[in-house]
């Protein structure tokens, strides 16, 4: 037998992806699966790909109904995850894969998502590079509370960390735009996500600064930087279903080579399993990441604009939501990091 494991919020398009994975894991059992407005429902009516649980009945998403589990993913949306997890065991592993434990700042989370913040958790992005060197991964062992990264987040973390930790790119005017498939906004439904709608077009959406994950990408990339940061953010809604494509700039810092730079992100990705830097010429998309828990990155250095170029493509249901979450998990249970996960995308 191995150790039990909840998911809240199993019909959704997170909670779905983490019973698939889960389904694959070896030290896992899937036992308590709940919802909100699908509790008493078969999850095949909502997640008919995942045969081996198709009959199972949804539980209502309550404490009692999670507790006693080792583990307990919460794949619910911000707001609703602080309040069900405080009523939770203090031995039970809890990776919240929604926004609220994520952020340091009681102010930003106040400006960004509103409300009172609920306190922060041990951050779920192992490959995040401090100005120290040091992997986020070390912060994870053990730990009995875990906030996933947003799915935007950990694409641009992963693309611009590195170099600022590094020094060879400068804090103060990063731009990130991104492409993103539809899955990132959730099962709700949205008129603007209608087929009609995004079929066949591009748009982009929370622009201005406005975008709730901003906050937390300044956080993971200050700490790289090791001082404050300034980042325009641009996410853009384009007729996938799942994957990010970030493409971000940085100022070249003054006096830097070619080669120093490309140096940067070697370092920091070398011995990653899950964090790719592509051979040089060779770059990201977002069909060579779908189905996999890995990030591939590309670097440029464009001469003429003195500006580095960064490119980071994931799965945004697994690298950037339910594989970052069992990553993590399994770190923090002291497992073998890439259990239940694979490094391999589909094609074509």
């Amino acid at each position: 037998m191995g150790m039990r494991v909840a998911v809240a919020g199993a019909s959704g398009y997170a909670g779905g992806e983490l019973l698939r994975l889960l389904l694959g894991h070896p030290a896992f059992e899937i036992a308590a699966i709940t919802a909100h407005n699908n509790a008493g429902s078969r999850l095949g009516e909502h997640q008919p790909h995942l045969l081996e649980l198709a009959d199972r009945v949804l539980a209502p998403t309550s404490a009692a109904e999670l507790t006693g589990h080792d583990v307990v993913f919460l794949a619910l949306p911000h707001g609703t995850s602080a309040g069900l997890a405080a009523e939770l065991d203090d031995r039970t592993l809890v990776v919240d894969c929604g926004a609220d434990h994520r952020l340091l700042s009681p102010q930003a989370w106040a400006a960004f998502y509103g409300g009172r913040h609920a306190g922060t958790w041990p951050y779920g992005l192992p490959e995040l590079v401090d100005k120290t060197g040091a992997k986020q991964r070390t912060a994870l062992a053990n730990v009995r509370r875990i906030a996933v990264p947003g799915c935007n987040v950990t694409a641009v973390s992963v693309a611009l960390a590195p170099g600022l930790a590094a020094g060879v790119i400068e804090p103060d005017d990063l731009v990130a735009v991104l492409a993103c498939g539809t899955s990132g906004a959730g099962k709700t439904l949205k008129p603007h996500l209608l087929a009609s709608e995004i079929m066949g077009s591009a748009s982009p959406y929370a622009v201005g600064g406005v975008h709730r994950h901003i906050p937390e990408i300044e956080q993971n990339l200050s700490a790289a930087a090791g001082g404050p940061v300034s980042i325009s953010f641009t996410p853009t809604l384009v007729p996938m279903a799942r994957g990010i494509l970030a493409t971000a700039t940085a100022k070249l810092a003054s006096g830097t080579s070619t080669a120093r730079v490309r140096e940067a992100w070697e370092a920091a990705y070398a011995d990653e399993r899950f964090v790719h830097l592509l051979p040089d010429g060779q770059w990201p998309a977002t069909s060579a990441v779908i189905g996999s828990n890995s990030a591939h990155v590309q670097i440029k250095v464009d001469e003429r604009a003195g500006r580095v170029v960064a490119v980071a493509a994931i799965d945004n249901l697994i690298k950037g939501t339910a594989g970052a979450a069992i990553q993590s998990a399994n770190i923090a249970l002291r497992l073998d990091e890439t259990l239940g996960l694979t490094a391999d995308g589909l094609a074509p």
